[in-house]
C-alpha cells in the first residue's frame, strides 16, 4: 500500500462519519468581525430568522475570550428561540479541525446529545441555545449531577459514527500536531522564551509521547466517540427536564474511553487557577464509574451487571490516561 493510501486509510479510521440522510448545513458567505460581532450577527439573523422584527432583536454576549466569541440573539424577552453566533478565534484552526467539529455536531444532534446546528459562515457557526445552567467545580461533585454526567458520557460513547472501519484513537495524532506547532508557530524571541518556560522541548515531548503510547495502548481501553474537552462549563444542567447535556465539540473525535473520563476528572480542578486537590477521590470515582459502566453496557446492549473486575480495570485505565490528559492540557495552554 502506498504512503498516500495508508494516510487516507488512517484518516478514514479516525474521522467521524455523518449518518446518511442528515440535513445539509446551510453556508453563508458572511464574515463576522470579532471586534464587532453584533453587526455581523444581525446579518446572519436576517437570513436565519427573516420573520423577526429587527427593532425587537436583542443580543447577549456569553463569551468574549481569545479562542471564541459567543453572542446570543433573540426577540425581546422571548428565550424559547435563541440563536447563538460563535466566532472562531484567530488561528484556532491550527489546533481545531473545523470540519470534524461540524460532523460531531451533526452526529451528536442526530442522537439527541446536541442542539441544532443552523449554519456556518466564513469564520464561525450558528446553533441552537441549549436551555439550562453551566456547571462549576462544585456541581460536578454533587452525587445527583455526578451520575447524570456519567450516564450522558456513556450515551455519547455508545454512539456509532464510523464507516465500518475499526475506529482508531485521534489522541496521538492530536498531540503530535501540538508538539509540531511548538516548533513551527512560535518563532519570535518572546514566544520561544514562553515555550521554554512552560513546556519541554519538542524532542522531549515526542519521546514522552512515544513512551506513553507504548505503555497505555496495552491497557486495552476501547476506542469510542469522545467529547475530549468536558470542562465543567461545557456541561449544561436542565433542572426542569432533569438531564445534563455536553456542549462545544471542537475537540470531539474517536479516542480512548478512559482518556475522555480521565480528562473530565482532571477538569474537576477548574481552569483559570486549577486546584488538583479537587481531583475526585477513589470513592467518588468508583461511584461515577459504576454509574457509567451500568449505562454504557445498557446502551451497547451488553446487560447492566457490573463486575468488580470491570470496575477496578476501568479505574486503573482512567487514572493512567488522566496523566496523558494533563500533558495535552499543558500543550493546549501554550496556544491560548
Amino acid at each position: 500500500m502506498s504512503g498516500i493510501n495508508r494516510q487516507l486509510n488512517h484518516m478514514m479510521e479516525t474521522e467521524i462519519h455523518v449518518p446518511v440522510g442528515s440535513p445539509t448545513i446551510r453556508k453563508f458567505q458572511i464574515f463576522v468581525d470579532e471586534h464587532n460581532v453584533t453587526e455581523g450577527a444581525m446579518k446572519l439573523i436576517k437570513e436565519l430568522r427573516p420573520g423577526w422584527d429587527p427593532n425587537l432583536i436583542r443580543t447577549k454576549l456569553f463569551t468574549d475570550g481569545t479562542t471564541n466569541k459567543l453572542v446570543g440573539c433573540y426577540v425581546e424577552d422571548c428565550l424559547d428561540d435563541v440563536v447563538l453566533v460563535r466566532v472562531y478565534g484567530n488561528k484556532t484552526e491550527l489546533i481545531v479541525d473545523r470540519d470534524n467539529e461540524l460532523k460531531s455536531f451533526q452526529v451528536l444532534h442526530a442522537n439527541g446529545c446536541a442542539p441544532r446546528l443552523y449554519c456556518t459562515f466564513q469564520n464561525g457557526i450558528c446553533y441552537e441555545f441549549m436551555q439550562g445552567r453551566a456547571l462549576d467545580t462544585q456541581d460536578v461533585r454533587d452525587p445527583v449531577l455526578l451520575r447524570l454526567i456519567a450516564r450522558e458520557m456513556a450515551r455519547i460513547h455508545a454512539i456509532h459514527a464510523h464507516n465500518g472501519c475499526i475506529p482508531k484513537p485521534n489522541l496521538w495524532i492530536k498531540m503530535r500536531k501540538y508538539f509540531s506547532l511548538v516548533a513551527t508557530e512560535f518563532t519570535d524571541q518572546a514566544s520561544n522564551i514562553r515555550i521554554q518556560q512552560e513546556v519541554p522541548s519538542q524532542e522531549v515531548l515526542e519521546q514522552e509521547m512515544m513512551w506513553m503510547k507504548e505503555h497505555l495502548s496495552q491497557l486495552g481501553s476501547p476506542v469510542v466517540l469522545c467529547h475530549n474537552d468536558l470542562l465543567c462549563k461545557n456541561i449544561i444542567h436542565n433542572a426542569k427536564e432533569g438531564h445534563v447535556r455536553c456542549i462545544d465539540y471542537e475537540y470531539s473525535s474517536y479516542n480512548y474511553q478512559a482518556f475522555d473520563i480521565g480528562n473530565h476528572f482532571n477538569e474537576f480542578a477548574g481552569m483559570s487557577e486549577p486546584d488538583y486537590n479537587l481531583y475526585p477521590s477513589r470513592e467518588m470515582q468508583l461511584d461515577w464509574l459504576h454509574t457509567y459502566l451500568q449505562a454504557y453496557k445498557l446502551f451497547t446492549k451488553k446487560g447492566e451487571e457490573v463486575s468488580q473486575l470491570e470496575l477496578e480495570t476501568l479505574y486503573v485505565q482512567v487514572n493512567k490516561f488522566a496523566l496523558v490528559s494533563l500533558q495535552r492540557i499543558k500543550a493546549e495552554e501554550v496556544f491560548c
